[in-house]
C-alpha cells in the first residue's frame, strides 16, 4: 500500500505487477479506482443540452453531440491553452455525469462551481465508489452479474443494475483492453468487488500494473504526460477535439485558451508527444532528457512516462520532442545514468487496443 492522491492505494497484490499486467491482457483485472472524482452536472432548466452548452465553455469538445447513453473524453483547459485535467463526460439523459482525476477533483469541482453555477447544479458524488473491470474476459465476467452488459459498445455509459445494485456502467477504461468502469454506492463496493472476484477469470490489480497497462496503450497520465503547460495539440490529442469546435466549425472556440489551441490546429505546434522504443533492455524513465545525437550538449526533449512493457518484453516510453523530429522511426538519444542510449520514435499504442466498437 502507498499514499496516492490523498488515499492509501495498492501498488500490487500478492501476484505481483508482472502477473497482474499479463492477467489483465489475457483474462480480466479488477481495479479499485474509487479515488477518482465523480460529479453530476444537473441543468437548472431541466434540459440536458443546457448543461452541455454550459460545459462547452470550459472544454474544447463537442458536448452537445454526446447522445444519451454515450460518453466522450474531454479536457478542462486554461487561458493559455494548457490542460487543467482530463475527464470523461457522459450523457445520462437528464444530466451529465463526469469522472475526473483524483489529484484534481477538488479544483475541478471548484472550477465547475465558479463557472457553471448559474446554469447547473453541481453534485459531488463522493458517496460512490468506482471499480474498473478490464481485459478480454471482462465482458463475460460482467454478463454474469449484468444482463445488459453484452449489448454495450465502447463508450456506452448509463445506469444499469449490477448484481442487483444501482450502478452507472460505462464500457471504457484505461488499459487499451475491452472493459467496464462501474460506479457503485460506496457501501456496496466491497460486495460488488467480491462478487466479481468470485469468477476465476478475475484478479485484483494494483497501481503498478495500471500504469504499465496504460503506458502500453499510449494513454496520458495527468501531471506527467499532460499538464497546465501542454495543449491538446502538443499532447497528440487532436482526435478528441471535434470539428464543430475548431476553426470554421459551428461552435468554434468559446473555451479557455481557444486562441492558442486553434492556432496550434491551424499552424501546428512546435513540440509533440511521441512514443519511444529503446534499443536494448534498459528502461528509459520519466525525466530522462532526449538529444538529437550521441554528443550534442543541448537536450531537445524529455521523457514523461517510461518503463518496461510486460506484453512486449521490452522497454517503452513517451515524451515530448520538437515536431520537426517527431516522425516515426526518427533516431534520438536518451540520457540514462550519464550514458546516451539510442531510442527510436514509435507509433502508439505500443499494444493494439481491443475496444468493442
Amino acid at each position: 500500500m502507498v499514499p496516492f492522491a490523498g488515499y492509501d492505494m495498492p501498488v500490487q497484490y500478492p501476484a505481483g505487477v508482472l502477473k497482474e499486467h499479463l492477467h489483465t491482457r489475457n483474462a480480466a483485472g479488477l481495479f479499485d479506482v474509487s479515488h477518482m472524482g465523480q460529479i453530476a452536472l444537473r441543468p437548472k432548466s431541466g434540459k440536458v443540452e443546457d448543461a452541455a452548452r454550459a460545459l462547452e465553455g470550459l472544454v474544447p469538445q463537442d458536448i452537445l453531440a454526446i447522445a444519451p447513453g454515450r460518453q466522450r473524453y474531454a479536457q478542462f483547459t486554461n487561458a493559455e491553452g494548457g490542460i487543467l485535467d482530463d475527464l470523461m463526460v457522459a450523457n445520462f439523459g437528464d444530466h451529465l455525469f463526469l469522472v475526473v482525476n483524483a489529484a484534481c477533483k477538488a479544483e475541478d469541482e471548484a472550477h465547475l462551481r465558479a463557472n457553471l453555477s448559474d446554469d447547473c447544479m453541481i453534485d459531488s458524488l463522493a458517496d460512490r465508489a468506482l471499480i474498473a473491470l478490464q481485459g478480454p474476459k471482462a465482458g463475460s465476467a460482467l454478463t454474469k452479474l449484468c444482463a445488459e452488459a453484452p449489448a454495450m459498445k465502447f463508450m456506452d455509459s448509463g445506469p444499469h443494475k449490477v448484481a442487483g445494485l444501482d450502478c452507472f456502467v460505462s464500457r471504457s477504461g484505461y488499459t487499451g483492453e475491452d472493459g467496464f468502469e462501474i460506479s457503485v454506492p460506496a457501501g456496496d463496493a466491497e460486495r460488488l468487488a467480491k462478487a466479481l472476484l468470485d469468477n476465476p477469470d478475475v484478479m485484483p490489480i494494483g497501481l503498478g500494473a495500471r500504469d504499465s497497462l496504460r503506458l502500453e496503450a499510449g494513454l496520458c497520465l495527468y501531471g506527467h504526460d499532460i499538464d497546465t503547460a501542454t495543449t491538446p495539440v502538443e499532447a497528440a490529442l487532436e482526435w478528441s477535439v471535434q470539428k464543430s469546435r475548431r476553426t470554421g466549425g459551428a461552435r468554434a472556440g468559446g473555451f479557455p485558451g481557444a486562441a492558442k489551441i486553434l492556432a496550434h490546429f491551424d499552424h501546428g505546434a512546435s513540440r509533440r508527444r511521441v512514443g519511444l522504443r529503446t534499443e536494448g533492455r534498459a528502461p528509459v524513465r520519466e525525466g530522462a532528457l532526449l538529444f538529437a545525437d550521441a554528443t550534442s550538449a543541448e537536450p531537445i526533449g524529455k521523457v514523461t512516462s517510461g518503463g518496461f512493457s510486460p506484453s512486449l518484453n521490452a522497454p517503452v516510453a513517451m515524451g515530448y520532442v520538437p515536431t520537426a523530429s517527431s516522425a516515426i522511426d526518427t533516431k534520438l538519444f536518451a540520457e540514462v545514468r550519464g550514458q546516451r542510449l539510442a531510442v527510436q520514435i514509435a507509433a502508439m499504442p505500443f499494444v493494439k487496443n481491443t475496444y468493442k466498437r
